[in-house]
Parts: C-alpha cells; structure tokens; sequence
C-alpha cells in the first residue's frame, strides 16, 4: 500500500520538477522581481537589517524579529543539512551554484509576497495580527476559492510534509553511531521529538515565537562558527572546492542532457526546500508583524532567505566539501556525507556535534512549520477554530512527527517536494498578477525614506482606500 502510494507521489513530484513548470515559475519570477524592484536584494540589504529592530507599538503584538524568528526556525532546519548534503551528492558540485541562484532571485519574490501579506492582514480582537497568500488571493485577486485550495496544500505541506522528512532525518543522523538500531531507534527519537512538539504547539503561537526568538539564533551562529573552524582547518581544498562548483554549473551540455538528476534542477529543488522563497510561506508569518510600513516586513523576509541559503547552507556545503571533496556519492546522500565529512576533518566529536546541530535545527523547524497553519485553518473555517477543534488538530500533528521518523527516506522526501511544487504553482502566479501594490508601496517606502522620514503607511499613499483592514486613515 505504502510502495503503491510513494509510486504516485513521485510520478507527481517527478511531473512538476520539469524545467518548465517549479523551475522556470521560481526563476522566471525572481528575475522579473529582481527588474521590478530596481535589484533590490543589493541595494537595499543595509535597509533590511536596520528594519529587523524596530519594536511594535502594542507590547503584545509580535515584533519584526519575532516574525523574522519564526520564517527563519521554518526556513533554517534539517533540509540546511541534509538537504544540502542530498543536493550536491545527487547534482554534484554545481548544485550549490543553483542553491545560490535561488537564493539570491528568490529574495525578491519573497520581499513582494511578504509586503502583500503585510498590506493584506487582518487584525484579532485581541490585537494580534495574520493573514498570508490565502488571504491576498481573497482580497486582491477576489478568489476566495483558490486561497481556500493553498490553505489545504500548506497545511499539508508543513504538516505532513515538511515535519514527517524533519522527524525523519533527525534520526537518520544517528545512524552512524553504534548504538543505532533500526528497529527500535527511529521509535525512540520520533517519540521524543513527537512529545517536545506537543509541548510547544498545546502552548499556542506565542509561545512558538518566544521559544524560535532564542534558539534560532543561538544554534545558528553556533553552526556557522564550527563550520569556519572545518573550513580553515580545511583552506588548501577551498580554491578547488570554489573551482568545482563554478565549472558543474556552468556544463549545460550535462544539465540539459539529463535534467532530472542535473545540478540544476538538484540545486532550485533543494533550495526551494531550504529557503521557501515564492512558496507563499513566509508571508504567514510576514502579516503577523506589528510594523509601521509593509515593505519593512517585506525586507525582512527577504533577509531570512539570505540567512538561510547563502549563509547557513553554504557553510553546509564548504564545511563538507572542504573536509571531504572526495566522498560526493550518491549512496552518501543525506546524513552520511555530512556526517562522514564532520568525522574526517573533527574524529569523533564531528558526528556528535552534527547529530545535535540536527535535534536542534529540526525542533525549531517543526515548531516553526506548525506555526503557519493555523491561519489557514482559520481561513478555511471562517472564524478562529473551537479549543477542542485545535486540540485534535494539535494531536494528529504531533502522531505525524512521530511517524515521519519511521518512514523511508524516499517516501519523506518525495512528498516534501511534490507538496512544495503545488504551493509554488499556485502562489507565483498570483504574485506576479497582484505585484502592483506591493511595488507601489516600495514606492511609497522609498519616497518616505528619502525625506528623512520613518515610513508609515496608509492604504490612501497607494490608492487602496477601503481595500485593506488594517492601514486605513
């Protein structure tokens, strides 16, 4: 049943992943958002670090760090390890040049489809805000349908998805350590991970953005030093390592031959699994922000996407292709390579440190993950849904990170990225259709700044008067 049910969902996955359907939506999008917005990723990058401080008016309302904690625990996780690990094993070296290239083009399409989830929000009775891609599909496209449709595939997505392949490759970590058994481990971790979950998730949204405020960062940093260290220790190899990388990416006589299994399509699919840019993610997040201005959330957002992919997963990529250039095979795809490469350049603290570096990497990502569906079950329902509702919905959560961790690595993976194409499908297009006010509040934003002004806006400084609930005079 299961192998009959995997064999569908990567006839999917395989359909979409074609260079003209998830690939060309993603990179089309992000150029013609990067000429729209004048490339912004560059020119203003200092402006979306300035913005990341500002506080919110109201104490209880989430603040733009908590926003960017909460896209960043969701977008920095397991896939920063193994998804790297899998792109370059799979793609070769030249995957991480197509990881890159998402990053950087997706950083536009995530700053305009925050912004529209900024403009878009709505506003609780208890001062708190949501909103995201369900929402701008109601309100600026009028399709409540279609918003209806993405809510049941986000959920989805991060629910099945993205949390199953988290729990899943938490413990597959552990399998280069002898007290491994595969029977009785994957059981052990998934529980433990299933129980943390429930912990967090029965505590509610605000508890998730306290608990991803501290860990995000800390764990992060942590990992980006120990990675330097590999490097360093490792810097004879770089200089090939950077060589390597250039020249795979660059033989579209391989990529094109055999597109499937290229660099390319290795480096945007695992990308996209990484950094989330244009999956219509993020902006979940994005509209619970109390800022004075939707471009500062939009900034922001685009600023999780440069952390993630262009930081945390280029110090996956260097630290292991440094310490081990040699050991890029498929059979080492996933926690293998990474834990084969940590071994060589650190003995036998190099696989511990990974295995933590994992447990914490995918505890932030699943409570990270939970945290966007919420607002699209309100969405669907209409009203924010009963306690006893939630409590179930809370509990079933928790029972499929607990089975993710006894599933194969196909069948975790496969869904992961089948589920994520359907996002992208639906969310790019609807972007690229109601860019315009996310483009006329850039406008605004800029205007505001030139004048030396703390921008704040209005829904009359773009002619939506009437239009938006939460930025009216």
């Amino acid at each position: 049943m299961i192998e009959a049910i995997h064999g569908v969902i990567n006839a999917i996955s395989g359909f979409l992943y074609q260079p003209y359907i998830v690939p060309l939506f993603l990179v089309a999008a992000g150029l013609y958002f990067t000429v729209r917005t004048g490339l912004l990723q560059i020119r203003l990058f200092g402006e979306s670090i300035k913005v990341v401080s500002e506080k919110p008016k109201d104490k209880k309302s989430v603040s733009s760090f908590g926003a960017l904690m909460v896209s960043t625990a969701s977008r920095v996780g397991t896939g920063n390890i193994i998804g790297v690990s899998t792109a370059i094993c799979l793609g070769g070296f030249g995957a991480i040049f197509w990881m890159w290239i998402t990053a950087i083009l997706g950083g536009a399409s995530a700053f305009i489809e925050s912004t529209l989830a900024q403009i878009y929000k709505h506003k609780d009775p208890d001062g708190s805000y949501y909103g995201g891609p369900s929402y701008y599909m109601q309100n600026a496209l009028k399709q409540r349908w279609l918003g209806v449709i993405f809510a049941v595939i986000l959920i989805l997505t991060y629910v099945v998805g993205y949390n199953m392949l988290a729990s899943f490759n938490t413990q597959d970590t552990f399998k280069t350590f002898s007290f491994y058994d595969k029977t009785t481990t994957p059981i052990v971790i998934g529980a433990i991970l299933a129980v943390l979950f429930a912990a967090c998730v029965l505590g509610g949204g605000k508890r998730l953005t306290n608990i991803t405020g501290v860990l995000v960062p800390v764990m992060g940093l942590l990992y980006i030093i120990v990675s330097l260290i590999v490097v360093i220790m490792n810097i004879t190899t770089l200089p090939l390592v950077l060589k390597n990388i250039f020249v795979a990416a660059f033989d579209f006589k391989a990529i094109f031959g055999g597109f499937a299994g290229s660099c390319m399509m290795w480096g945007i699919k695992r990308g996209l699994y990484s950094n989330e840019a244009g999956m219509g993610s993020a902006p979940n997040a994005a509209a619970s922000a109390d800022v004075s201005h939707p471009v500062k959330q939009g900034l922001v957002q685009m600023l999780s996407v440069f952390i993630d992919t262009l930081l945390v997963c280029t110090a996956t990529a260097m630290m292991c292709m440094c310490a081990n250039p040699e050991g890029l095979v498929a059979e080492a795809a996933g926690a293998a390579y990474v834990q084969q490469s940590m071994h060589m350049a650190l003995g036998n603290f190099g696989p511990i440190f990974i295995a933590v570096a994992m447990s914490l990497f995918a505890f932030t990502t699943l409570i990270g993950n939970y945290y966007y569906t919420e607002g699209c079950l309100k969405f669907i329902l209409k009203r924010t849904p009963s306690k006893t509702f939630m409590l179930i919905f809370r509990l079933i959560a928790t029972a499929l990170v607990f089975v993710g961790a006894l599933l194969s690595a196909g069948i975790v993976w496969d869904t992961a990225d089948m589920l994520q194409g359907c996002m992208v499908i639906i969310n790019v297009p609807v972007i690229i259709i109601i860019a315009k006010p996310a483009l006329a509040a850039l406008k605004d934003y800029m205007a505001q700044r030139k004048e030396g002004k703390n921008p704040v806006f209005r829904s009359s400084n773009i002619g939506l008067e009437g239009k938006t609930e939460c930025w009216e005079d």
